[in-house]
């Protein structure tokens, strides 16, 4: 099977499905850098979502499931690959002080559909521009808060079938999941929130948004912090240590403002981002000893 023919065998079985060919990923990806995808795809159902990855087995063809796209890379050039997006899978749910949500619903929308049902729990990750189901495959967090934190279960499409991963099974820890060891694409979660004060939520919200405009260059695309924290210190300290802010490559930098974000300042390819990336990581190794592990998701 070639991906055309799986974008046609796909909207046969699924009339009015969103799929489409050479798809560019740098409009997909909060960076602006990627190729062309070979098919892309937005299911608007678990089980749409569940064929197509059926089909890309059967068919031998490599597929990557994309949440916002707040934390990949993409390679330039033509990817012979379907993008399966989950932008589709973004319905809101509250009830009693449970939120349940789509994977493709943004933290953002999920942070005020819980404000306007007066629950507290999800203030640090409000200002993360990713999707849910991004969070949890990474345990993302911000601010003291991982959404380990409010998780309580995972609903996901493995081997064929729609299964739940109570949130003991799925083995969170800093920036990890069960999930990135399983061939498990994550559909949906139950977050369990708390009672909370609408003007102390809201404020709270403020005051983060703030502190993230005024340490952060959300001016520039960037994927957020670019480095994983390494134990016992952080990744912008060390960049910062071996005088690595500014530094650029092309149209890539390490911003001045905050050196634990590499920055599109303008143009910037894939080589240009990753040769930066493997630059601090050299360099901040040849000064302090500590390899710096990529948080990004580098997709070739």
């Amino acid at each position: 099977m070639t991906y055309r023919e799986l974008i046609e065998e796909h909207k046969k079985k699924y009339p009015g499905a969103e799929a489409r060919g050479n798809e560019p990923m740098s409009a997909h990806t909060s960076l602006r850098i990627g190729g062309k995808a070979a098919s892309y795809f937005e299911p608007a159902s678990a089980e749409e979502l569940e064929s197509i990855i059926l089909s890309c087995r059967a068919g031998g063809l490599r597929c990557f499931v994309l949440g916002k796209g707040s934390n990949v890379l993409f390679a330039d050039g033509e990817l012979e690959l379907a993008v399966i997006s989950t932008s589709g899978l973004s319905e809101i749910k509250t009830e009693g002080e449970t939120v349940t949500a789509g994977a493709g619903a943004a933290l953002s929308k999920i942070a005020s559909a819980a404000l306007a049902a007066s629950l507290t729990g999800l203030e640090t990750l409000h200002g993360i521009p990713g999707s849910l189901g991004g969070a949890v495959y990474m345990n993302a967090g911000a601010y003291g808060g991982e959404i380990k934190d409010v998780c309580e279960s995972v609903t996901v499409v493995e081997d064929g079938e729609i299964r739940e991963y109570a949130r003991d099974a799925c083995d969170f820890s800093y920036r990890h999941s069960v999930f990135e060891e399983k061939d498990a694409v994550i559909v949906s979660a139950r977050l369990r929130l708390k009672p909370g004060d609408p003007d102390e939520i809201r404020a709270k919200m403020r005051d983060l948004s703030e502190r993230r405009r005024e340490k952060q260059p959300l001016e520039f695309p960037s994927a957020g912090s670019t480095f994983k924290r390494p134990a016992g210190d952080y990744a912008a300290r060390l960049i910062e240590a071996a005088g690595l802010k500014g530094r650029a490559i092309g149209g890539a930098q390490v911003s001045e403002k905050h050196a634990g974000f590499l920055i599109n300042r303008g143009g910037a390819t894939f080589d240009d981002f990753y040769g930066l990336m493997e630059t601090v990581k050299k360099e901040v190794f040849e000064h302090s000893g500590i390899l710096l592990e990529p948080e990004v998701r580098i997709i070739k």
